[in-house]
């Protein structure tokens, strides 16, 4: 690990939690701090093979990070970016993949001003001067945002843009081009990186972030080298709460860890949406559907709690298309959902029948998220799920006891 290099006496240092100075941007800052100035847990694995591969001066090009949601990988993606984009980045920082603290690229970096260093994900759309990509509806990431900020070509309009990455790096050590939630990628904007990524500009690197690997085309993938990402262990999950949520403890404290599942981003996501009170309401309704029934309300909760998160979301972010925040908060519903289920499903291991009823819930979940993502209505989409859940009827055991009741 390189030497964290201490701040000057009477220097003033910037907080993470301040907003970086106008221009910049606000996620590349807040990701930065992270991967700079913070430990990554759980880790080791991942920059012990970046490190080795700096260390010998055969990075890849192209790299794929795959691995579940919420555990850091576009953190990870940014920590390497810092490395290879800071021209006081030494044998050490390399063969660590650990930037330094103190120097121009890391400020940079911070402020979320760092011309070196592009976060491409669909919500850029939102700011684009373009306004056909402006008005989409961002749940994917479409080849014209692909050509506005890193490959260039022609605008909607019929306008040249300039690629980036074409650009000679303005630091002189390097450029990265990080695609968060690659998954999102069409198609036609697959194949046309395919160039880039098979031959890339001298000093360009490209990660592509996705918690769905299988949607990434063979081409990409056979051209990238891949590393794979795990949830946190036990013990590197709860120093990890215990540093960040330290002030959630008991019963919220428990549902959080059984909910996040190793996933820092999803406990995060957990406190500060409050999904322990959803939990508590939904529970009960799934006790029903095991015995049989089929509480429509149901349908009407999860709708009712996927709209106002949705229109929270976008109300916190003028640039947010309403169609992502909608799918994204039904998303969340299904995740409360789903980490019961798994509960549930480990502790039916030794009954048989009812272990069944379970494993074919996530199917019923998946068949809904489909609808879902073809844009049937959400609110009828949700009393699918519910009558198709009820149609699997009760697990004969639980019956049984329902009877004699």
């Amino acid at each position: 690990m390189a030497t964290r290099q201490p701040a000057k006496k009477g220097a003033r240092t910037r907080s993470a939690e301040e907003p970086p100075p106008a221009g910049g941007d606000a996620l590349v800052a807040a990701m930065a701090a992270a991967a700079i100035d913070r430990p990554l847990l759980g880790m080791e694995r991942v920059f012990g093979t970046l490190g080795s591969a700096l260390a010998l001066g055969h990075c890849p090009h192209a790299w794929i990070f795959h691995g579940p949601s919420g555990i850091g990988k576009c953190t990870a993606a940014m920590r390497l970016a810092a490395v290879l984009v800071d021209p006081q980045s030494g044998a050490a920082e390399r063969a660590s993949c650990a930037p330094l603290v103190r120097s121009r690229s890391a400020d940079l970096l911070r402020a979320g001003t760092h011309p070196d260093v592009h976060l491409i994900r669909a919500e850029l759309a939102g700011s684009s001067a373009d306004r056909e990509l402006r008005d989409r509806k961002q749940v994917n990431i479409p080849v014209q945002l692909l050509r506005e900020h890193m490959i260039g070509g022609t605008s909607s309009s019929g306008g040249l843009i300039e690629g980036a990455i074409f650009k000679s790096s303005v630091l002189g050590a390097g450029k990265v081009f990080i695609i968060d939630e690659a998954e999102r990628l069409e198609t036609d904007g697959q194949n046309v990186l395919l160039k880039v990524v098979e031959e890339p500009p001298p000093g360009t690197f490209i990660v592509f972030v996705t918690s769905s690997l299988d949607r990434l085309l063979p081409t990409i993938r056979s051209r990238c080298q891949s590393i794979g990402f795990s949830a946190l262990r036990p013990d590197d999950m709860k120093q990890w709460l215990d540093n960040s949520l330290g002030e959630i403890t008991g019963a919220h404290r428990t549902f959080v860890e059984q909910y996040a599942a190793g996933s820092p981003g999803a406990a995060v996501t957990a406190v500060a949406m409050d999904l322990q009170s959803l939990h508590s309401r939904i529970v009960p309704m799934m006790d029903r559907l095991e015995r049989g029934a089929c509480p429509l309300e149901m349908a009407d909760l999860m709708n009712d709690f996927a709209s106002e998160a949705a229109e929270a979301a976008v109300k916190a972010n003028e640039n947010a298309s309403k169609e992502a925040a909608n799918r994204r908060a039904a998303g969340i519903v299904f995740s409360v959902i789903g980490a019961e289920v798994r509960r549930r499903m480990h502790d039916a291991r030794a009954h048989p029948q009812r272990l069944r009823y379970w494993a074919h819930v996530p199917m019923v979940i998946a068949d809904t998220e489909r609808m879902l993502h073809a844009n049937v209505n959400q609110k009828l989409a949700l009393s699918e799920f519910v009558s198709a859940w009820a149609a699997l009827g009760a697990p004969p055991a639980v019956a049984a006891r329902g009877q004699r009741a």
